[in-house]
This record gives C-alpha cells, structure tokens and sequence, in this order.
C-alpha cells in the first residue's frame, strides 16, 4: 500500500459532497422535479422517491429519474425541471467550496499530481457550478471536468467517468495509480470497479462510513482536505 499511495498521478474527485457544500440543494431541486411530474410534497409517493434520492447520491442524475418515473419523456421532463432548480439555487449564491477543498486541489497540483472533477449532475450544471465557484478560472490547477455525458451518457456506479480522466488526462501509467475520492458509495464502487489504487469515502456529505467500507473503499478520511497529508505523508 505505500508503494501505491507513493505512486498516484491522477486523483479524480467528486464535486457535491465532496469537494463542494451545496446544503441539501440536491433534495430542494428534487422537490421542483416530483412537482413537475405531479408528485405532491408530503404524500407517501413523495417520500418514497425522496428516500430513493438520498440512497442515490453520486448516481447519475437521469438514472435516478429513470427509475423513479419510468418513461424516458417523464424522466427527462424529471430531469430537466431538476437541473433547472439546482442551477438556479446555485445562481442564488448558495454554494461554496467545502472548507480546504481549494487548498488540497492547489497542494495535490503542487506535487505534480492531475486533478479532475466529476459528477453525476448535466453538463449545464456541473459549470454553473463550476462558475459559482471560479473554478474555471486558469489559474485554479483542475486539468478537466466530467460529467456523465463525457463518458458515452454512463455515470456512477459505472467506473466510464474515472476511466476517462484516466484516459484523457493520459497522468497515469497504470490504473493503480489513480486515486479516487467521493461522498457516497456509488464514487467509491466506481472507483473499486475502475481499479484505482486508492478509494476513498468523506464524511462530508451523503453517506458514512458503513456504505463506504461495503463498496470497497480502501480509506475513509473526515474531509478531502485530508487527501494530501494522506498522499504526501506516504512520500
């Protein structure tokens, strides 16, 4: 194992719950989205789909849809009132960096190390958000963003989003060389399922250490600002 922590090139990192604190703006944008499809807030159909939602954080956006409505017109129209609603809370200001993200992101770059985030939201959103923060500022060491989209339309569990970066970023020899870090089990199985050498579960947003261990996380750490002491102090 020091060897492998010794030896990672490209940490792939999740953004809500991760590396961004958006205060349940997933859960609020899901109310505009049961709306839309008729689902009335407080019924029993309501809270099944909201519990649904909160098991599925990390997965795909569309995917959850899917499920929950069936018709791929119903979940796309699910879909589309969902991002439209978390863009426009983001828009609101109600975002922000979750505390030492930027400082890992920067000190992980520092060590000659490739930095890319992902997520399950759309294109759209993922750069609203992106925007919100700065991020897509030159001067903030991220070498690509990805969405489900980018990886032919298969987002977590699917490993599809870390074989990407691995592909594209070409920062790594080996996929044992690629870290990966996330809020809820479906980043840690698509990273167990993509054969990065170390997957990690935080506690900073949807699921705990439990869900992280079942999936096959290799470390639990407190935040993604422990990410580099963990790397670094291995050297």
């Amino acid at each position: 194992m020091t060897h492998t922590l010794d030896s990672i090139r490209l940490v792939v990192l999740d953004m809500a719950g991760t590396t961004v604190a958006d205060g349940g703006l997933v859960e609020r944008a899901f109310e505009a989205a049961a709306t839309e499809l008729g689902v009335a807030p407080g019924s029993a159909e309501h809270a099944e789909h909201l519990a649904y939602v909160r098991a599925t954080m990390g997965e795909s956006k569309i995917s959850v849809f899917r499920h929950l409505f069936g018709a791929e017109a119903r979940a796309r129209r699910a879909n589309a009132a969902f991002e439209k609603a978390y863009g426009e809370l983001v828009e609101g200001g109600l975002i922000a960096p979750v505390p030492g993200a930027e400082e890992a992101v920067r000190e992980l770059a520092d060590s000659g190390r490739t930095v890319v985030l992902t997520t399950g939201f759309a294109r759209v959103t993922q750069d609203a958000v992106l925007d919100a923060l700065g991020w897509r500022d030159s001067s903030f060491p991220v070498s690509l963003t990805l969405c489900p989209a980018d990886a032919g339309g298969r987002g977590r569990p699917y490993p599809d989003m870390v074989l990407q970066a691995f592909v594209r970023t070409k920062a790594a020899e080996d996929v044992t060389q690629v870290a990966v870090v996330g809020d809820t089990s479906y980043d840690v199985l698509s990273g167990v399922r993509a054969g990065a050498g170390l997957v990690a579960g935080v506690r900073t947003g949807a699921h705990g250490d439990d869900a992280f261990r079942a999936a096959g996380a290799t470390h639990v750490l407190d935040s993604v600002a422990d990410l580099p002491a963990l790397l670094l102090g291995d050297r």
